[in-house]
């Protein structure tokens, strides 16, 4: 039995194009959290292809498994 590997999607307006802060927290987009990283990467390249033309807008994948269970990291 496999354990639940929760991924959540964000993402926003960034100051640099080269780092993860974020311009507004009010204004983040929140695409949604999935059960499985194929299913979360698969929501990220969509909102990410869709402001590909905008430098400033950055969508990332948060392992939340990782956070909420850190013992995980080391099976």
């Amino acid at each position: 039995m496999s354990e639940q590997k929760l991924h959540l999607v964000i993402g926003g307006r960034v100051k640099d194009p080269q780092h993860l802060e974020f311009v507004n927290l009010d204004e983040m987009d929140f695409v949604g959290v999935f059960g499985d990283y194929a299913s979360a990467e698969e929501a990220w390249r969509d909102k990410a292809q869709r402001t590909v033309d905008d430098a400033e807008m950055k969508y990332v994948v948060v392992h939340l498994h990782r956070l909420l269970q850190p013992d995980m990291l080391k099976r």
